[in-house]
């Protein structure tokens, strides 16, 4: 039952079907933008989650018209959001928020439980690095997944792109900031497979349920099995550096300048962003 885990602000949890838990990210009106509460929510949902004996896979989606925009910026600059707020230890010092991002996306990873992502709408910055540290993702036609904020914040604090999409087509992506579709996501590797939108829903909970017929003690290993070669590979390594990279971008006098203007009026900063581009949230716009 999920009335086990407790009450939750910012996540629904449900039980679709058998031994799967599926966890909706429950804030429609922000885009579930990820606050450091929803964000200690979810951690402490999966973690408890992943030593049920009742649950053998997890699905993770969000609430209304998308997956996530992000991180909720609302709540401060991202890089002085506050270390005692957030959802678990990181070291403090140059660089903490990228550190403390990576080591999320890792704490997720090495889960016992497979981790499915269900993606519909914008998969954006923190969103896209979020759905990127599941064990599968299946997104939407139509979703929309991206990193903005390259276009005049930094690169991304979790370097993914170029283990799932390869150098050029993620060089593309993190030269332009630009989206990609889901089917498109699906054809690069970001995703497993893409859906149209009315058949997303059922179509993740069908891989589910073939998901969890694998008897748990064995889906661990098998994903150890995966990612003990993908670390073998020099994943944990490559995506840790990436986050000094990422320090030093906030030390340019653009992205100071920037930071500025996006603590003086967040929508204005985005709009400043994005509206040379045409795009996100300045789509369509005159």
């Amino acid at each position: 039952m999920t009335e086990s885990y407790g009450p939750c602000e910012f996540l629904q949890l449900d039980r679709p079907r058998d031994a799967i838990l599926r966890v909706t990210l429950n804030r429609p009106h922000k885009r579930n933008a990820m606050s450091n509460e929803l964000r200690r929510e979810l951690f402490a949902v999966l973690e408890q989650a992943d030593v049920d004996d009742d649950i053998r896979v997890i699905v993770l989606r969000g609430a209304g018209r998308c997956f996530s925009s992000g991180y909720d910026l609302t709540q401060g600059s991202v890089q002085d959001s506050g270390e005692r707020r957030t959802p678990y230890y990181t070291a403090p010092g140059i660089g903490y928020w990228a550190r403390h991002v990576v080591e999320g996306c890792f704490r997720l990873w090495d889960l016992a439980k497979p981790l499915i992502a269900q993606v519909h709408g914008y998969c954006l910055a923190g969103g896209s690095e979020l759905a990127a540290s599941c064990d599968l993702v299946y997104v939407a036609d139509d979703a929309e997944i991206g990193y903005p904020p390259i276009r005049l914040m930094s690169p991304p604090d979790n370097q993914v792109f170029p283990w799932l999409l390869g150098m050029r087509r993620a060089m593309e992506m993190m030269l332009t900031g630009d989206s990609i579709s889901g089917t498109q996501a699906a054809e690069w590797g970001f995703a497993n497979r893409s859906f149209p939108p009315d058949e997303l829903e059922s179509a993740v909970l069908d891989i589910a349920e073939r998901v969890a017929r694998v008897p748990p003690p064995l889906q661990q290993m098998n994903k150890r099995a995966l990612h003990r070669q993908m670390e073998a590979m020099g994943i944990r390594t490559g995506i840790r550096a990436g986050t000094e990279v990422q320090a030093q971008a906030w030390f340019t006098p653009e992205v100071i300048a920037y930071v500025a203007e996006l603590r003086k009026s967040i929508t204005g900063a985005l709009d400043q962003r994005d509206g040379r581009f045409g795009d996100y949230r300045t789509a369509g716009r005159s």
